[in-house]
C-alpha cells in the first residue's frame, strides 16, 4: 500500500471523555481510510462524534485508543509541539466562525500562515494575491474582515487554508453562518479546488447542501460509523 495515497488512516480509533466518575464514549472503534483527493463529508446528529473525529484528524485532540496517521506520520504518538508543527505544514482549517484576525487585511490574513512557516514577505504577497484572485476576491486584498460580507470572509478563510498547499483541508460546518446562495457559491468553489488541484477535503456538517456536494458521505451515530458511501 502506498501510504501517500491514503493521507488519513484510522485504526480502531476511540475517544472518551470523563464527566466526574462517568466515562462518556465519543468515538468507538473507528476504522477509516481517506484517499488522496477525496471530498468527504462526516454527517450525523449532534453527539454522533463527527466533530470529535475531525478534531482528532486535525491533531486538535488526542485519541484515547487506537491509531491515526496523516501522510504516514502517527498523530497518536506525537507530543503537542510536534502536532502543532504538523498542523502548520500539513493541514488547512476552515471554521464556521471564519477565525480571521480583525486588525489584518484579507491579504495579511492569508499571509499569516506562510509567515509562521518562514516564507519571505515577497513570496507571501505573490502567493496571497494569486489565491485571493482564484477565490474571487481580486481588488479586496486590503479590506479588513469587518469590511467584508460573511461569504467574502469565508472565502478569505478558504484562501488562507489552501495557500500553502497542505495535504488536507478540514472544514467544520463551513456553511453554518451563510445564506443559501452564498453557501452554494462556497461549495462550488471548494468543489472546483478539489477537482482542479486534487486537494483532499473533509467536512463535518448538518447541512444537506454540503452532503449533496460530497463525493463520499460517512454517517456517524453514537460514536460509530453507520455507513460509508460513495456518491
Amino acid at each position: 500500500m502506498n501510504m501517500k495515497q491514503f493521507p488519513v488512516i484510522c485504526r480502531h480509533l476511540g475517544k472518551s471523555y470523563q464527566q466526574g466518575k462517568i466515562t462518556i464514549p465519543a468515538l468507538v472503534d473507528i476504522n477509516l481510510e481517506i484517499h488522496k483527493g477525496d471530498f468527504v463529508c462526516f454527517s450525523g446528529p449532534s453527539g454522533s462524534g463527527k466533530t470529535t473525529l475531525l478534531n482528532l484528524i486535525g491533531g486538535l485532540d488526542t485519541p484515547s485508543s487506537g491509531e491515526i496517521s496523516l501522510d504516514a506520520q502517527r498523530l497518536d504518538k506525537m507530543n503537542k509541539s510536534a502536532l502543532a508543527n504538523l498542523r502548520l505544514h500539513k493541514i488547512g482549517f476552515v471554521f464556521q466562525a471564519y477565525n480571521l484576525i480583525p486588525v489584518l487585511s484579507a491579504q495579511e490574513n492569508v499571509e499569516f500562515v506562510m509567515q509562521l512557516q518562514g516564507l519571505n514577505s515577497a513570496r507571501r504577497a505573490i502567493k496571497a494575491r494569486a489565491i485571493l484572485k482564484e477565490v474571487g476576491l481580486e481588488g479586496l486584498e486590503k479590506r479588513r474582515p469587518g469590511d467584508l460580507s460573511g461569504g467574502q470572509q469565508q472565502r478569505v478563510a478558504v484562501a488562507r487554508a489552501i495557500v500553502s498547499a497542505p495535504s488536507l483541508i478540514l472544514a467544520d460546518e463551513p456553511t453554518a453562518n451563510l445564506d443559501s446562495h452564498t453557501a452554494e457559491t462556497l461549495m462550488q468553489l471548494l468543489h472546483t479546488m478539489n477537482e482542479e488541484h486534487g486537494i483532499t477535503f473533509l467536512f463535518s456538517t448538518h447541512d444537506k447542501l454540503v452532503m449533496d456536494y460530497s463525493k463520499r458521505l460517512i454517517k456517524l451515530r453514537d460514536g460509530r460509523i453507520q455507513s460509508d458511501e460513495t456518491q
